[in-house]
């Protein structure tokens, strides 16, 4: 390749932050690494996505542990990518939960992402050698499911496709307060590498009907007040739409992929590069909505080998 993978270079260890979004509700942030999340019930604890590996994953454990020593009984996963789903064998959860069209991306292209997510985001899967292997529910569901923890009430929802087919949120009613996954970001670029840029609009006006108090987004800082939501469900919309349009023009007037990636920086580079994780989505970002507006519904499944060359077709 003429230069690396923008996450391929960031080495760098990211701060840590444990925030309080509700009563017994908590989102652990790192700078733009992928967050998780954690529900407190009466007797146990429900963990939101499982980190990229169980090294990572024992750090939110040990914040997990700072604040409660009950039994973590249930691991709820909103998609399938791996930096969200290997280090799920560090809980020893019971219950591990996703949607079946999430079970089913799993078994279709489950390991292809690990071998592809791998190869892009090194430091993330340090300590990988401890993972077991492609993690599987115990549990799912098709439109949704509801689980009790104790008195504690916790709707796992699909709402839509977005980032993924099979995404799933967790709302909690009693604190009106969601976990939206990779939906939602702050402050950090949205991953569409394998979205579906035509739902997303819709998925996040199912999540803003919630009219929630605070939300744990996939990414960036925890959402806490209806004003700082709004701000980020808009800022979410803004950037796939600002994604998808001028690549989509380009591809309407036959245009290649190179020029769709051209006409994509000119429009979101003044306004999100600044952004954690931009210049390593970007590229992922392009292909898919170059491929969408061409009437591939499905994501093209990504692969290490897939990844270097999309990567050396926009560096001429």
């Amino acid at each position: 390749m003429a230069k690396a993978f923008a996450s391929q270079g960031d080495m760098t260890e990211k701060t840590i932050s444990f925030t309080e979004v509700g009563e017994g509700l908590w989102a652990f942030t790192a700078e733009g690494d992928p967050n998780s999340g954690v529900i407190i019930g009466d007797d146990s604890v429900m963990i939101v996505e499982a980190q990229a590996t169980p090294r990572l994953a024992q750090k939110v454990i040990e914040k997990v542990r700072e604040v409660t020593d009950k039994p973590i009984t249930h691991l709820v996963l909103t998609h399938y990518h791996a930096v969200r789903v290997l280090g799920a064998s560090a809980y020893g959860a019971d219950q591990i939960i996703m949607s079946a069209k999430t079970r089913a991306m799993v078994a279709e292209r489950g390991q292809e992402d690990w071998d592809s997510e791998f190869q892009r985001f090194p430091r993330l899967f340090e300590g990988h050698e401890s993972i077991p292997g492609l993690t599987w529910p115990t549990t799912t569901f098709d439109t949704g499911m509801t689980v009790f923890l104790g008195n504690r009430r916790v709707d796992i929802r699909h709402l839509g496709r977005a980032h993924t087919a099979g995404d799933a949120v967790i709302y909690v009613p009693d604190q009106n307060v969601m976990f939206t996954g990779d939906i939602v970001e702050y402050h950090s670029a949205c991953y569409c590498g394998d979205g579906h840029f035509g739902d997303w609009g819709g998925t996040l006006d199912a999540i803003k009907a919630y009219d929630v108090d605070a939300i744990a987004p996939g990414r960036g800082d925890a959402l806490v007040g209806k004003e700082m939501v709004g701000k980020a469900i808009e800022n979410t919309r803004d950037f796939v739409a600002s994604t998808y349009r001028p690549a989509a023009k380009v591809a309407a007037r036959g245009g290649t992929l190179k020029e769709a990636w051209d006409a994509v920086r000119a429009e979101c580079d003044p306004k999100f590069a600044d952004y954690a994780i931009y210049e390593h989505c970007l590229p992922f970002n392009v292909a898919r909505a170059y491929d969408e507006a061409r009437g591939i519904d499905t994501p093209r499944i990504w692969t290490a080998e897939r990844d270097i060359e999309m990567w050396e077709a926009l560096q001429t």
